[in-house]
């Protein structure tokens, strides 16, 4: 089975900062997860791609069917800067989010920032 079989596993059902992150894991509110995941107004969850290629419409389900909860979506990928294709983007744009790529690192300290201010971000981060 691959990760990308895997159901979505939510971890904790609201949104919180990512506390940290390395070594293919992520943490945050005390837990910590090995993966990719999303951070999004309904919580954070496992989310399969492991890398920039595997991401697809698949993978951003669930961030379009939240899409009316925030404005600006943080796209983590990994530890070096990479492009989204053309028809991914016409899909966030298509449901009226406005989205930024960079690497991990860069987009969980960006959406750490900005969820702190209170605004309505999310984060899809590829583990480092």
């Amino acid at each position: 089975m691959s990760p990308r079989d895997l159901p979505l596993r939510q971890f904790l059902p609201r949104q919180v900062a990512i506390d940290g992150y390395g070594d293919q894991f992520f943490h945050f509110a005390g837990m910590s997860h090995a993966g990719s995941i999303l951070a999004l107004p309904s919580g954070i969850r496992a989310w399969a791609p492991a890398a920039m290629a595997q991401v697809d419409a698949g993978a951003l389900a669930p961030i379009l069917a939240e899409a009316a909860a925030f404005e600006l979506l943080f796209i983590g990928t990994g530890a070096d800067p990479a492009h989204l294709r053309e028809p991914l983007k016409q899909l966030l744009r298509g449901k009226g989010l406005r989205f930024e790529l960079m690497p991990t690192p860069a987009a969980a300290a960006t959406y750490n920032v900005l969820l702190a201010e209170g605004r309505r971000v999310g984060a899809a981060l590829i583990a480092v």
